[in-house]
């Protein structure tokens, strides 16, 4: 029998599991996860198995909605069920389900003095209130959401000092744990932050190959930013987030397509957006993301547009507009497809008429700004705001195209957005790299971790320009660089003598000549392998190697802070009988997370400044 793939399991039925396990029974968790690889076979009435020895039998019998959401739908033939490591191991080795699996918790309501209304839980509609000006009248979080958030940082923290080396399935578990306690408070974000950690740590030890350790960190410094913040009180009720995506009234909108973009997630889920302008220049998202991975990326492109009745594909979206009666808006841009929605679709405008061609004349240092500094301050894994410019290609260097911003602007590298095999970002990119002189007009996303780097979307001809691109009529204006095919009659034909697409470097890059590569390595050093890494790569003369460049370098802050990080990963202190002792994880985590602050805001102040 050909093995199955185990259904998703609730963060709260593992952490339960682990929870209920003995210390011994605890060392032997890890070993027994990885001995469920391969195991799972498809049992009678939809139930997954799987066979410990000649005795023993986990079965998962998964709900409606495909996950194993309440623990006796996890049940074990051995005596020690349920409180035995079968039972724990399958539930560990399972992927976990996504928040909109489970169903949402409603917070209680907090108690308030007689006359006083309690503070409106996050991602209710509430009627506005006058602004008042003192203090005092600012709305604030509820003592359970202090102290589910408080507990949530103390189970990060241990997180971060065990590393992923250490960070096996008890310590996240016992993030699970602390993360449906949030989610019970009422803090979907901080839940949602604690999940993208688990699943970091999960893939990382694992070694799957779109593994990043850099993203693990990430990940780290949002959990724990937010989780310090909502302990302290200091974010207010909206640092809590909304459980689902909430909708405003929008009114009438009239929408222009500008571009379809595939999306693919690390939990295997696949689709398309399509991005959208609307008055004033704001951007606008329709998307179709749903199970299935690539394939459904790929075929999303051409997928019916599920909005107020519109009888358009994704495709034809892109390309064209709609006309939008009782539009609903989430904060993000998202449109959404309620019952009021009523859509009818309307002409396009191609990328060189307005007002689609003043998204492209911003000045583009002010439009990277904005498009970074918007980014940071987004929950989640937003990324950065689409850019639009005109550029010059001047050849392949390297993974990436050299190219110059077109009226005096900066030298820009152009990488791949989706790296995928199964998607034509990386052989549109190459095909656009083999004629040096070109010049496009290109829609896409700033990197904010590299120098003056766009990660392009779409690209279509410069108004004006002779060698330029030359698209169908029925593309209207642009190709898609995710779904769209560039071929060699879409190039002008290049000027005799022109060399090949090759290109010198792309100028300085203040990034990588920065010693701030120093304190992310220590940082990551951290993630990867717990407290005692750290102690260690800063320990004796690697210490002062690593905060005397980054003070001749002029980055004083940066240079002190992570002097204290690797101090206090190396302090050990002594018991009443003198006798070494763990130190607690508070104070190292507090120190890691004002380290990767710092640096966080470093990196993009000098990535902003590479696109002058």
């Amino acid at each position: 029998m050909s093995p199955a793939p185990l259904p998703p399991v609730a963060p709260e039925v593992l952490a339960e599991a682990v929870e209920q396990l003995t210390a011994r029974l605890r060392k032997k968790l890890d070993a027994a996860v990885a001995e469920c690889a391969g195991k799972a076979v498809t049992g009678s009435g939809g139930t997954v198995e799987v066979r410990f020895g000649e005795d023993t039998l986990v079965t998962l019998r998964p709900g409606p909605s495909g996950a194993v959401t309440e623990p006796g739908q996890a049940v074990c033939s051995c005596l020690l069920a349920p409180r035995c490591l079968h039972r724990a191991a399958v539930l560990g080795a399972a992927p976990l389900a996504d928040a909109d699996t489970v169903a949402p918790a409603v917070p209680p309501a907090p108690e308030s003095p007689e006359g006083t209304p309690p503070p409106p839980v996050a991602g209710a509609v509430t009627a506005s209130p006058a602004p008042v000006a003192t203090e005092e009248a600012r709305p604030s979080l509820t003592p359970a959401q202090v102290d589910a958030a408080a507990g949530l940082w103390l189970a990060a923290a241990e997180a971060l000092a065990a590393g992923v080396t250490a960070g096996g399935t008890v310590v996240q578990a016992e993030l699970l744990r602390a993360a449906h306690s949030a989610r019970l408070a009422g803090l979907p974000r901080a839940e949602a932050a604690a999940l993208r950690v688990v699943r970091g740590l999960r893939t990382a030890r694992e070694r799957h190959r779109g593994q990043r350790l850099s993203d693990l960190t990430a990940a780290f410094r949002a959990l724990l930013a937010g989780a310090a913040a909502l302990a302290s009180g200091a974010a207010g009720p909206e640092g809590a987030g909304t459980a689902r995506r909430a909708y405003a009234e929008g009114g009438s909108l009239r929408v222009l397509g500008l571009c379809r973009e595939p999306v693919l997630s690390a939990t295997g889920y696949g689709g398309v957006t399509t991005h959208l302008l609307g008055p004033e220049g704001a951007l606008y998202t329709v998307s179709d993301v749903r199970p299935g991975g690539v394939s459904r990326a790929k075929g999303a492109g051409t997928a019916s547009v599920a909005l107020g009745g519109a009888v358009l594909d994704h495709a034809g979206l892109a390309r064209g507009g709609l006309l939008i009666a009782g539009a609903t808006v989430s904060a993000d841009g998202r449109l959404g497809a309620g019952r009021g929605v009523r859509a009818t679709p309307v002409r396009g405008a191609d990328w060189s008429q307005e007002p689609v061609a003043a998204f492209f004349t911003r000045p583009v240092r002010e439009a990277v700004a904005a498009s970074l500094d918007a980014a940071a301050g987004a929950p989640g894994e937003a990324g950065p705001a689409l850019l639009g410019c005109d550029v010059e290609v001047l050849g392949a260097a390297d993974d990436h195209l050299v190219a110059r911003v077109l009226d005096g602007g900066p030298l820009v590298r152009l990488r791949v957005a989706h790296p995928h095999p199964e998607l034509p970002h990386a052989e549109n990119l190459r095909r656009i790299g083999g004629f040096p002189g070109v010049v496009l007009r290109v829609l896409g996303r700033p990197d904010p971790d590299r120098a003056a780097t766009l990660r392009p979307l779409a690209v279509g001809p410069v108004p004006g320009a002779s060698s330029t691109l030359r698209l169908p009529e029925e593309w209207r204006g642009h190709a898609d660089l995710g779904y769209d095919r560039l071929q060699g009659d879409h190039f002008p034909r290049p000027e005799p003598g022109t060399a090949p697409g090759t290109s010198g470097a792309a100028g300085r890059d203040p990034l990588a000549d920065a010693p701030l590569w120093r304190v992310r390595r220590l940082l990551e050093t951290g993630v990867a392998g717990g407290r005692r890494a750290v102690a260690e790569a800063a320990r004796g003369a690697e210490r002062t190697a690593l905060g005397v460049p980054l003070r001749r370098a002029g980055l004083a802050g940066a240079a002190e802070l992570a002097e204290g990080l690797a101090a206090e990963a190396d302090r050990r202190p002594r018991d009443s009988f003198g006798r070494l002792v763990d130190a607690s994880p508070d104070a190292y985590a507090r120190a890691w997370l004002a380290s990767a602050v710092h640096l966080d805001a470093a990196e993009r102040a000098l990535v902003t400044a590479s696109w002058s």
